[in-house]
């Protein structure tokens, strides 16, 4: 199978790449190469490559020829720095997709997998001892100025138990990015009712692993501890690191990846099907912080309190569709994956040259969560 893979030569692009290759078939990158996400000296490509932003139609339109399927992997990716940069994250996400998907339409490829994410659900599943399924609203700043981080019950103010996601929870997203990731769904989702065509949405939670961008807000919390140990700095660790998430490692997701793809002829078409994405071993954020001091031989995290009002107190999902259908099985457990990233190497931003980015991709493993493209950039 022939497979365009967008953001193909990012963190978990280029990952996706590479399990392709293993598993027989034929990717093809398109990719900006810019540098917000890719090392200095960028490698030949190893593969099929266009240099193109997706929102460019024409460049779009001539990576898919002969594509029998697209792995969608562009994005602008984190939270933003504030609205300001609520344009920048729709134009790359959202009208990046739509350019794509027209250009799938028109050439008649009717295969997509696209890079979901959990950010989609807002704040997790929360059950109250009184009114059972509820969902708490926003966060408020004066309660996370003061410490108060976990939410309550809207009805009686009770302590909530977490618990996890499923696909057919409703969506509420909480910030700009995910307000973006959610409308890629809606656009893939409209596509293929269309055209008859088949989507798979793949969730992602927190990825991480070998090759994520070093030193940006953009790459995710992993990245940035990881950064801080490597100049021998404190990870620093926001609220009072009890923030439950699911950590899974990029070569997992590769693999969820190409199992979607290849199954992808067989699921019902005209709709697009959701498939949590994560572990299922969730963890807080300070024990991944911790986890990844130790395995470093770094400094301990400190937790300060601070908090970003975007953020969600917790968030983990259930994995078991994408088990049940498509028989995937995280192999890289958390103990294992967080030593093997204590000691993985990251990406440093590309330097410009005259003529801008080099137009190579590099053949290491390099990324999301989304962290997974570079078609995009942040804005700094």
């Amino acid at each position: 199978m022939r497979v365009l893979v967008t953001g193909g030569a990012g963190f978990i692009g280029s990952h996706i790449v590479g399990a392709l290759l293993a598993a027989g078939h034929e990717p093809v990158v398109l990719d900006a190469l810019l540098p917000s996400a890719h090392p200095a000296s960028p490698e030949p490509s190893p593969v099929g490559f266009t240099h193109a932003d997706v929102r460019d139609a024409s460049a779009v339109r001539s990576a898919l020829t002969g594509v029998d399927a697209v792995c969608h992997q562009a994005a602008m990716v984190g939270l933003g720095k504030d609205f300001a940069d609520a344009a920048a994250y729709v134009s790359c996400n959202d009208l990046g997709t739509a350019v794509l998907l027209s250009q799938m339409a028109e050439v008649g490829v009717r295969r997509l997998v696209l890079a979901g994410s959990m950010v989609v659900y807002g704040e997790g599943r929360y059950e109250c001892p009184r009114h059972g399924l509820v969902r708490p609203g926003a966060r408020r700043p004066e309660d996370l100025a003061a410490g108060r981080f976990e939410p309550r019950c809207p009805a009686c103010g009770s302590d909530l138990a977490p618990g996890l996601v499923g696909e057919e929870a409703p969506a509420d997203p909480r910030n700009v990015y995910a307000t973006t990731k959610l409308a890629q769904e809606h656009l893939a989702s409209a596509w293929a009712r269309a055209v008859g065509g088949t989507a798979v949405s793949l969730r992602y939670h927190n990825v991480y692993g070998p090759g994520m961008p070093r030193d940006t807000p953009y790459a995710g919390v992993a990245s940035l501890f990881r950064s801080a140990l490597a100049r021998g700095e404190t990870p620093r660790v926001f609220e009072d690191g009890g923030q439950r998430r699911d950590f899974v490692h990029v070569r997992d997701v590769a693999a969820a990846n190409v199992l979607a793809l290849e199954a992808a002829a067989g699921l019902p078409s005209g709709v697009l099907t959701p498939y949590n994405t994560g572990s299922g071993e969730p963890r807080t954020v300070g024990e991944m912080a911790a986890a990844l001091a130790r395995a470093h031989g770094g400094p301990a995290p400190v937790v300060t309190g601070k908090f970003r009002l975007g953020d969600v107190r917790h968030i983990t999902a259930d994995s078991a569709r994408l088990r049940r259908d498509l028989g995937w099985k995280p192999a890289v457990g958390f103990e294992e994956g967080m030593v093997a990233f204590a000691r993985a190497g990251q990406r440093g931003p590309a330097r410009l040259g005259p003529t801008g980015p080099s137009s190579g991709m590099s053949s290491s493993n390099v990324a999301s969560s989304d962290m997974s493209s570079s078609t995009c950039r942040p804005r700094t």
